[in-house]
């Protein structure tokens, strides 16, 4: 397992998860570092592949599939879901249930993964699917605190605040704005003059384009970073129910932690789910037992991430499985 990134490759992966495709220059700036250091260190970043930064489409309502496997055949159940090309993260877990993965599912399509490709899995015993209803958040909008609140809104001074960012279907992306985000979901630092010629459109074009896409939350940036090398080694997948009065009082506190990667209203028994990432055990304890947000929860649940297989779309590196 590779070890903890240094206190300022930190602060640089912070500043790429407010904003993936802010310069070195302004990174520099931002941080009070020097720009040649800064380039130098996020290059090493990028190029390792210890960051990668991919811009994606607002995520339409998808399907959280838990699947339970015969013994020792977690993993291998798991990489079959992370080989989907619409699988958008794959968790083995320490549980009941063996492996955790969300698919780019609308209900419409719920019959054919249910009935015909879930049953297909090997190693599967049996699966339970949940609906996503309402994403509290989703992993580009994680910022667990890296950088300062002065550097974070710096760098987030002509970007549309989180609530404004849509969910759900996103229609009216002709063909142009398509391949603007097929190409950046393989790299969202490709610059303006790269997209030009990718798209056969003008730089100037593609420069109003993109703007555009992000400011009317069609693009999301995300640095997509393994937790654990920030310092967050301890991660979970938790399950709460609450009354149904009080879900959303519930879902605005899971908006409001730190520790909180991804969080959504889901269809079930359980009605919010979350994954987790904390420094210690004793952090993650102190998150189950006395966060604010669990004074209207009436049932918990919880399962140790043993391993990730993909994340935000992409296969994890070796050493973080």
């Amino acid at each position: 397992m590779a070890g903890t990134l240094d206190a300022l490759d930190r602060r640089i992966v912070g500043a790429l998860q407010v904003d993936g495709r802010a310069s070195w220059s302004r990174i520099a700036a931002v941080l009070g570092e020097p720009e040649r250091t800064v380039t130098e260190r996020g290059e090493r970043l990028l190029g390792s592949g210890v960051v990668r930064v991919t811009g994606l489409p607002a995520p339409a309502a998808g399907t959280i599939v838990g699947i339970r496997c015969r013994p020792g055949q977690e993993r291998l159940v798991a990489l079959a879901l992370a080989r989907r090309r619409d699988t958008r993260y794959a968790h083995v877990l320490a549980g009941p249930l063996g492996c955790v993965a969300e698919i780019d599912c609308p209900p419409r399509r719920l019959a054919e993964l249910v009935v015909d490709e879930l049953p297909a899995l090997p190693g599967l015993v049996d699966s339970v699917t949940w609906t996503v209803l309402r994403y509290i958040r989703t992993s580009h909008q994680w910022q667990p605190g890296l950088i300062g609140p002065e550097e974070r809104d710096a760098l987030t001074a002509y970007l549309p605040s989180p609530e404004h960012v849509p969910f759900g279907e996103v229609k009216g992306v002709n063909r142009a704005d398509q391949m603007l985000l097929a190409s950046l979901q393989r790299d969202a630092r490709r610059d303006f003059a790269e997209l030009a010629h990718v798209t056969g459109l003008s730089e100037a074009a593609v420069r109003r384009r993109v703007e555009r896409l992000r400011w009317e939350g069609r693009l999301l940036i995300r640095a997509v970073v393994d937790p654990v090398r920030l310092g967050f080694g301890v991660r979970a997948m938790v399950w709460a129910r609450a009354a149904p009065r009080d879900v959303d009082a519930v879902a605005a506190g899971l908006g409001r932690e730190p520790w909180v990667r991804y969080a959504s209203c889901i269809s079930g028994d359980r009605q919010l789910m979350a994954e987790v990432a904390l420094p210690s055990v004793d952090a993650l304890h102190d998150f189950l037992t006395g966060a604010p947000w669990l004074e209207k929860v009436s049932a918990l649940d919880s399962s140790l991430i043993a391993a990730t297989l993909k994340r935000g779309g992409l296969f994890a590196l070796p050493d973080e499985h």
